[in-house]
C-alpha cells in the first residue's frame, strides 16, 4: 500500500473481530517495521510488550474502563520505553561504526542522558510515539486496523506485565481486523490554522 494511502486510511477503530488472530509471521512483520523507527542517538529505547493471551487481554479491559478493544483485538501492543537505555552498553547501538566514531557517540550519549531524569522520560515518549505510528501505518498496509489507547490504569498494566521499575508505558495499541467501519472523521482543522511558515506572527 502506498504510504499516503496508509496515512489516509489509518483510523482509530473501536470494534474488532474477536475471532480473528494475527499469525506469528504477521506479528513479526509488524515488529520488524517498528524497530526501524527513529530514536535519538539510535538508542532504540522502545520496548514492546505483546499481549495475545485472552485472560490478560480481559484484565486490560477491566483496568481500561471496560473498553472492548482490549479484549476483542487480536493483539495488544504495550509500547513502553527503557529510561536507562543510554546506560546499557551504549556501544552496542553503534557496533558497526568505526571505533573512533563509536567512542565519540557513546561519550555524547552518556553526557546527554546521565542524571537527566526529565530527558530520559521525554526521550521515551518521543521514541514510543514514533514507533507507535510506524506500527499503525504498517498494520494498515497489511490490511489491519488499530486503536491507540491511553485510557487505562498505567500502574495496574505495569504490574500485569511485570514492567521493570526503570521502564514506563507510553501507550497501548489495539491491532486486529475491524468488524465495523469507523465513524466519519470529526473534522480536520484547515492547514492555514495549523501550519505556520517560518515563525508565529506577532500578537
Amino acid at each position: 500500500m502506498d504510504v499516503f494511502t496508509a496515512v489516509a486510511e489509518r483510523r482509530s477503530v473501536k470494534k474488532f473481530d474477536p475471532a480473528h488472530r494475527l499469525t506469528e509471521d504477521e506479528i513479526r512483520r509488524l515488529m520488524e517495521a517498528a524497530v526501524l523507527s527513529p530514536t535519538s542517538f539510535n538508542l532504540q529505547n522502545w520496548r514492546f510488550v505483546l499481549v495475545t493471551d485472552q485472560a490478560r487481554k480481559e484484565r486490560l479491559r477491566e483496568i481500561g474502563w471496560r473498553q472492548a478493544q482490549f479484549a476483542e483485538a487480536s493483539l495488544i501492543v504495550l509500547v513502553c520505553g527503557d529510561r536507562k537505555a543510554h546506560a546499557r552498553d551504549p556501544g552496542r547501538y553503534w557496533r558497526h561504526a568505526p571505533e573512533a566514531t563509536r567512542a565519540g557517540i557513546v561519550a555524547a550519549i552518556v553526557g546527554a542522558y546521565e542524571g537527566r531524569e526529565d530527558l530520559q522520560h521525554d526521550e521515551v515518549l518521543r521514541s514510543g510515539g514514533m514507533a507507535a505510528q510506524t506500527i499503525m501505518l504498517a498494520a494498515r498496509a497489511m490490511g489491519y486496523d488499530t486503536c491507540p489507547m491511553v485510557g487505562f490504569d498505567f500502574a495496574a498494566a505495569a504490574e500485569l506485565v511485570n514492567l521493570p521499575p526503570d521502564h514506563e508505558i507510553v501507550m497501548a495499541l489495539a491491532v486486529g481486523k475491524r468488524r465495523e467501519d469507523p465513524r466519519p472523521r470529526g473534522g480536520q482543522l484547515p492547514l492555514e490554522e495549523v501550519v505556520i511558515r517560518e515563525r508565529f506572527p506577532d500578537a
